[in-house]
């Protein structure tokens, strides 16, 4: 069997790792401060200890007393019970008065009274009180010997005062318990500290391992940049945290975003709006200058609390444009439709006309309608090379017709596949559906009428579609061509997507041409577009 996997510390989630990490980093420190207060406290206790005796014995010659007792026949008598006295007042472990040759007057064990102290001497014998350790008969002590001076300034007696190392051991200890359980706290205290950053952070992790998270960044980050769509996740002050490659080709980004406000993008105010809006947003369309995008957006919550936006793109341009081209084969079948129904009425006519015994009538009505068809169409084959776009225009002459307007395509239109013909559809078809449905809005006050121009003029390919609708208001023109944008009504509301001005403002900018938009007995539209030669 191979080993745990707690029992791996490479496959150790990073909380436990951080855990093990900071615990170990705590008893350090606290181990390292123990030793260096141990030896701190060590020093003091020797600082102090050597204080003390120093300034005993110094204190202790001094005294008138002390020179008093020695200068009567028996000094021990009167020196012994001060001395004892003083050291049980102090603490000290002994006092020694001695004579300068180190004969004891002193000592807290009365039967070592006059014997030979133990010790050096001569530093005080010298006139100066000196401090050591020694060990004498009570065993290793910190002592001070100091010289008494009579009046002459001559050393007649000299005092020892001392502390055993035992005693300040002692001492030491009583320190190093206190020591020990501020210690034990201190490191109790970092441990729980260190364990709840570690719970935190397992949380936040999931219990993921450095090697699996590495992994996952280096999958997440090929994914991101793999995928066709594009992705934009923003945080809740509306900047930009993440944007893929795709996302920077659909927006038409040349640089990464990243920390920027998705205002300062230089993008289209309604697309702004959709990027931080808190509401979702399900296959959006948005028209740009040169893509049609659609967005889908869903906001982020963490406990309740937003924390952004995540976008998708998708591009939709050329599912427009074929679904344009799709649209106007439709129209031109529906239009091949109606024109089959109407000739079929006109045949039974000719039938009728032909059993009444009227064949010339017969005969005038039937080639007077097809010569008015077969001119339309000579007129727009001749005139278009581009067999989609001829189409276009005879399947939106048919159908205005079948709805009552008359389209009317001026002599002077000559295509001849200069411009792409899908762009060329996008442009005169949604033109066309607008001017028709105008002319339609307006039939009772003017006859519903469209005219339609193309040709070739000063360099440029000039397409122009007016109609005998109601025209354009001015206050609604710097919107016109904006997604959303509609006339189209029902009950008083809007309908429709908006998106045909809108798709042409684009493909008109993709081509570097301009469209404008005039005023004659309805709405004038005229676009050029510039023709490339090469």
């Amino acid at each position: 069997m191979g080993r745990p996997r707690w029992a791996v510390p490479g496959n150790w989630s990073v909380a436990r790792q951080l855990l093990v990490l900071q615990t170990a980093i705590v008893g350090l420190l606290v181990a390292a401060g123990a030793v260096l207060a141990y030896l701190d406290a060590g020093r003091a206790a020797d600082d102090g200890a050597t204080q003390t005796v120093s300034a005993l014995a110094v204190s202790i010659a001094d005294g008138r007393n002390v020179r008093d007792a020695l200068a009567s026949r028996e000094p021990s008598r009167q020196l012994q019970p001060y001395a004892e006295r003083v050291r049980r007042d102090t603490g000290v472990d002994f006092i020694t008065i001695m004579s300068p040759d180190g004969i004891r007057y002193t000592h807290p064990n009365p039967s070592r009274i006059g014997g030979h102290f133990v010790g050096n001497t001569a530093p005080a014998v010298a006139g100066r009180p000196f401090t050591e350790t020694y060990t004498g008969t009570l065993g290793p002590s910190v002592r001070t010997v100091a010289p008494v001076f009579d009046d002459r300034r001559r050393v007649v007696a000299l005092v020892a005062v001392g502390i055993t190392v035992q005693v300040i051991t002692g001492r030491l200890r009583q320190r190093l318990l206190a020591l020990g359980v501020v210690a034990g706290v201190v490191l109790a205290a970092g441990m729980a500290g260190s364990y709840l950053v570690s719970a935190r952070l397992r949380r936040q992790t999931r219990g993921v391992a450095p090697g699996e998270l590495r992994e996952m960044f280096e999958y997440y980050e090929a994914i991101l940049h793999a995928v066709r769509e594009g992705l934009l996740i923003l945080d809740r002050a509306g900047r930009v945290v993440l944007c893929n490659d795709a996302a920077l080709e659909l927006l038409g980004l040349r640089e990464h975003p990243r920390g920027r406000p998705a205002a300062a993008l230089g993008l289209p105010d309604e697309l702004v709006t959709t990027l931080v809006s808190r509401v979702p947003r399900s296959d959006e369309i948005h028209v740009g200058d040169t893509r049609v995008l659609v967005v889908n957006t869903s906001p982020v919550r963490s406990r309740d609390r937003a924390m952004g936006n995540v976008v998708t793109f998708r591009d939709h341009t050329e599912l427009q444009s074929l679904t344009g081209e799709l649209d106007t084969v439709r129209g031109f079948a529906e239009s091949l439709r109606s024109q089959a129904h109407e000739a079929a009425n006109r045949l039974h006519t000719v039938v009728s006309l032909v059993e009444l015994g009227r064949p010339d009538q017969a005969v005038a009505f039937a080639t007077a309608d097809l010569a008015a068809a077969q001119r339309l169409t000579d007129r727009v084959v001749g005139s278009v090379t581009e067999p989609v776009l001829a189409a276009l225009l005879l399947g939106k002459s048919a159908e205005a017709a079948e709805r009552g307007v008359e389209l009317v395509i001026t002599e002077d239109t000559a295509i001849e596949g200069a411009v792409e013909a899908r762009d060329l559809v996008t442009i005169l078809g949604n033109l066309i559906d607008n001017a028709v449905e105008a002319a339609i809005g307006n039939a009772s006050v003017r006859p519903p009428r469209v005219v339609v121009t193309a040709r070739e003029d000063a360099g440029t390919l000039l397409l122009e579609v007016s109609d005998s609708g109601r025209g354009v208001d001015p206050s609604d023109l710097p919107d016109m061509f904006r997604r959303g944008w509609t006339t189209k009504t029902s009950g008083g509301w809007p309908v429709g997507h908006g998106l045909g001005l809108a798709l042409v403002g684009q493909t008109v900018r993709r081509h570097g041409g301009d469209v404008r938009v005039g005023h004659d007995a309805g709405a004038v539209f005229t676009v050029r577009l510039p023709l490339d030669r090469r």
